[in-house]
């Protein structure tokens, strides 16, 4: 498998493009951190996005060195399976008979560290995909 300046950039596109969804799915269980009623029925589920990694040949024909090389794909997004948070709430209107009101599993303080995170990635990224172009440019003017 020979690996160019354009196999380079699929590559980083796409982490790009898994880390765009990351922070898409961050901001959405920010968005909904004391949604208590859904139109599934009871609080909002966080979200977590499940990556992959995809040899960038894939079709199996480009030797022994083809898995070196992958691609990042979102496999999935998967509700958590944390329990709710339950808050003593009487005269919340989605109170159970006891007083407690079901708040989503969403930890704000983990979910802004899960934000950095992706947003260094996404930094990672587009530094790569520069760099690429700065090689390529390189080497067309080393033609002239």
């Amino acid at each position: 498998m020979r690996l160019g300046a354009f196999s380079a950039l699929e590559v980083a596109a796409s982490g790009l493009s898994a880390e765009r969804t990351r922070m898409n799915t961050i901001a959405s269980n920010l968005a909904n951190a004391r949604t208590t009623r859904t139109a599934d029925g009871g609080a909002y589920k966080r979200l977590d996005p499940v990556f992959e990694a995809t040899p960038l040949g894939g079709n199996g024909v480009g030797g022994p060195n083809e898995s070196a090389v992958s691609l990042v794909k979102v496999q999935r997004i998967q509700q958590d399976t944390r329990d709710p948070q339950l808050v003593y709430e009487p005269g919340h209107p989605d109170a159970d008979a006891k007083g407690y009101v079901r708040y989503p599993n969403v930890n704000v303080v983990e979910e802004m560290v899960n934000m950095i995170t992706a947003s260094r990635a996404y930094e990672a990224g587009v530094t790569s995909v520069e760099s690429v172009k700065a090689m390529a440019k390189s080497a067309l003017g080393i033609g002239r």
